[in-house]
């Protein structure tokens, strides 16, 4: 009797194993769904980019005005009869007066 029970027992630790640690076990079941729920998640952040570049399509192919846009501010163009203009800030510089003029000449000579 002692010797079924053991025998039992061991069958019983036998059929365990497969089921935590094998192929198809538990262990390979956690990791699985661990992967799948990363992936889930990239999935998502790469839905929205696709998104946001199938909008830019479809702007880009409805309207002109995306196009315009682009071509203006990315490659600087203008149409015919446009003329450019573009306003660059001067330095500043404070005014200088004849007097100061004077000594500032008489200061650089000196120093050179």
């Amino acid at each position: 009797m002692k010797v079924l029970g053991i025998l039992l027992g061991l069958l019983l630790a036998l059929i365990q194993y497969p089921l935590w640690l094998g192929k198809g076990g538990w262990m390979r079941v956690w990791e699985l769904d661990r992967q799948v729920m990363l992936q889930a998640s990239n999935n998502n952040r790469l839905g929205e980019r696709n998104a946001g570049l199938e909008s830019e399509v479809r702007d880009l192919r409805e309207g002109l005005l995306a196009v315009e846009e682009r071509a203006r501010y990315e490659l600087g163009m203008v149409r015919p009869d446009e003329v450019f203009v573009q306003f660059n800030e001067a330095p500043k510089q404070t005014p200088i007066n004849k007097g100061d003029r004077a000594r500032q000449d008489v200061k650089t000579a000196a120093v050179q």
